[in-house]
């Protein structure tokens, strides 16, 4: 294991390799290229987070304001229909 932090430098040193966290196996690509690359993994965002589920519609806020139905033929039946 590494030594530990030394106070006011913030930083560590270690006996252990740096595992790097991006491989190149075949090409050579361009510097603008990894960057790219680099730049979509990073814009995934994290796997660990999950998107936060549908409001259902019967507890949505906007069923809570009054809508105002046309008068004549049809008025009753969009009444009833959701918006």
């Amino acid at each position: 294991m590494g030594q530990p932090t030394t106070p006011g430098t913030g930083s560590r040193t270690t006996d252990e390799p740096a595992v790097p966290l991006l491989r190149v196996l075949k090409g050579d690509p361009t510097l603008e290229e990894l960057a790219a690359v680099v730049a979509v993994l990073a814009s995934l965002g994290d796997p660990t987070t999950a998107p936060s589920p549908p409001t259902p519609d019967w507890n949505a806020p906007r069923r809570l304001h009054r809508v105002v139905h046309p008068a004549g033929p049809g008025g009753w039946r969009a009444s009833g229909l959701p918006g």
